[in-house]
């Protein structure tokens, strides 16, 4: 229920790391770009192959058809890839309850089958339906030419040389998406105004008047547009971890900054107690020393892990991945160790945690998450997915700028330079405005370091139906921790599976202690 793991790395190595669309039949419905669709004959079968546990879950698959073009509704079509896992209890059924697990990028089709642990009875009223994004998985997806092998960091480099190598992989998969096949027709249809407007096409051809979502990180974001866009349509809406809807998506990086850094404390100031165990230092400067002394001179000569050279940007990259849940605490520790190792040549073999990131880096499903968010993050005119500065100085100047105060996190945040820098086609709409007072409840935890509490008090101040569920711990994500491995929530978890259930908000907006805590 988090950003998929590759994906959210992908997002980060996108400026780093060096499709034929099928006809069909228009559906027939009035003109005009957010007119209401109409219902479609679906043909439902077995889900793909690679579907394996959908189709071990007893689901179907089918795809709906959308315009490429919502203003141009009985122009050129697409076919969204959506699965379906019927409501057990018939004589209980509440209506379709959609998912999207973030990104922007991430695929979505087996998403709320997922959620099924956590939902626990809940998900006998419901049809659980999936859905990948436009473009994405199953559903007409965008291919861009292939890339050439990743040029690996050179024996010395500067932090200029690592900052230009990214502007030049940034400026590359722009290329290779925007002139590869017909992608030039496609790309400017990529953005999340549209994966709403496919949202309600999905409801329409499932006949629903209208439907339930939970929806995590860019997912939540994405929900809070569905209900700005149909609010008439949206029954009970669960965002979890959102952002600040007046802020660019490089604004939100940026922001991230600051609450990252705190999040490094709060770890170093663990593994201080944990020195015996990996020897980082026995007080929490004494560690962060150790990993800003492990940077340093990764920027003058990357450490070699495995026969494989590791620069100080993809190493932020790593840390800040694992920086982000208090779980991954030891992770990140034993990660840190292992890297202090290989700087100094003593390191015979990586670590499981290490090595588990080396075959992230090394997966081809990564070069596909980081196309994916790439096409979202502009085709968007500005929040939630948009908004990036086009000078690729810019990036380097607040980079340079960020690092008095943001050391470690600050040149990742300020300076990921994402391939919109270079894209040919502007954003057909702008971002999208949130103000109105449809029902929705939000979660979120306090100490964030992705996308910090502060932006979804903002949002939560716009959506004046809101309540808003708070979780006073370290993670991104708050709903369905358990089924995770992590420390559940439980008053969260119950607030949302109550407001599936009865359709009832809680009184006022709440704050949950993790499973087992004392207050």
């Amino acid at each position: 229920m988090r950003v998929p793991s590759t994906v959210g790395l992908g997002l980060g190595l996108a400026g780093l790391l060096t499709a034929a669309v099928p006809a069909a039949a228009t559906p027939q419905q009035p003109a005009g770009r957010d007119a209401a669709p109409q219902r479609q004959h679906l043909v439902w079968g077995p889900c793909s192959a690679a579907q394996t546990e959908l189709n071990e879950a007893g689901a179907q698959c089918a795809k709906v058809t959308v315009p490429l073009d919502y203003a141009d509704p009985r122009g050129r079509t697409i076919q969204i890839a959506i699965s379906r896992i019927k409501a057990t209890s018939p004589d209980a059924r509440r209506g379709i309850l959609l998912s999207n697990p973030g990104g922007p990028g991430g695929p979505g089709l087996a998403n709320t089958l997922a959620l099924r642990p956590a939902l626990k009875d809940v998900a006998d009223q419901y049809d659980l339906i999936g859905f990948d994004p436009r473009f994405l998985g199953e559903s007409s997806p965008v291919r861009c030419a292939p890339a050439g092998p990743p040029r690996p960091p050179g024996p010395v480099t500067t932090p200029r040389a690592d900052f230009d190598a990214s502007v030049d992989s940034a400026r590359d998969t722009a290329r290779r998406c925007q002139e590869h096949g017909d992608n030039a027709a496609l790309l400017p249809h990529a953005s999340t105004r549209n994966v709403a407007r496919d949202m309600d096409a999905i409801r329409a051809a499932l006949g629903e008047p209208r439907l339930s979502y939970y929806g995590v990180s860019y997912g939540a974001d994405l929900g809070a547009v569905f209900t700005q866009m149909f609010p008439r349509r949206a029954d009970r809406v669960i965002i979890d971890s959102s952002t600040d809807p007046a802020a660019t998506q490089y604004e939100l990086f940026q922001r991230a900054g600051g609450p990252l850094e705190e999040g490094l404390d709060e770890w170093a100031a663990w593994a201080a107690r944990q020195h015996d165990r990996y020897g980082l230092g026995r007080t929490g400067a004494q560690v962060r020393a150790t990993v800003q002394k492990l940077l340093d001179g990764a920027e003058r000569r990357p450490v070699e892990v495995a026969g494989q050279r590791m620069n100080a940007p993809v190493m932020r990259l790593l840390l800040r991945q694992l920086v982000q849940h208090q779980e991954s605490d030891p992770a990140l520790a034993s990660v840190v160790r292992d890297l202090v190792a290989a700087a100094a040549g003593k390191l015979t073999e990586p670590g499981p945690e290490l090595a588990d990131l080396l075959a992230l880096l090394n997966s081809p499903d990564l070069g596909d998450s980081m196309v994916g968010g790439a096409l979202f993050m502009c085709g968007d005119g500005g929040w939630p997915a948009g908004g990036w500065p086009k000078d690729p100085e810019t990036y380097w100047r607040n980079t340079v700028k960020s690092r008095a105060t943001q050391p470690v996190f600050g040149p990742v945040v300020n300076g990921m330079i994402a391939p919109c820098a270079f894209w040919k086609s502007p954003p057909r709409e702008p971002g999208t405005t949130i103000h109105n007072k449809v029902p929705v409840l939000m979660l979120q935890a306090t100490r964030d370091n992705n996308v910090p509490y502060e932006g979804a008090l903002a949002l939560h101040r716009k959506l004046k139906g809101s309540r808003l569920v708070t979780a006073d711990i370290r993670s991104h994500g708050v709903y369905g921790r358990g089924s995770e491995g992590h420390r559940p929530i439980p008053c969260a978890d119950d607030a949302v599976n109550d407001y599936l259930r009865d359709g009832t908000l809680p009184a006022h907006d709440l704050t949950c202690a993790p499973e087992g805590a004392t207050r």
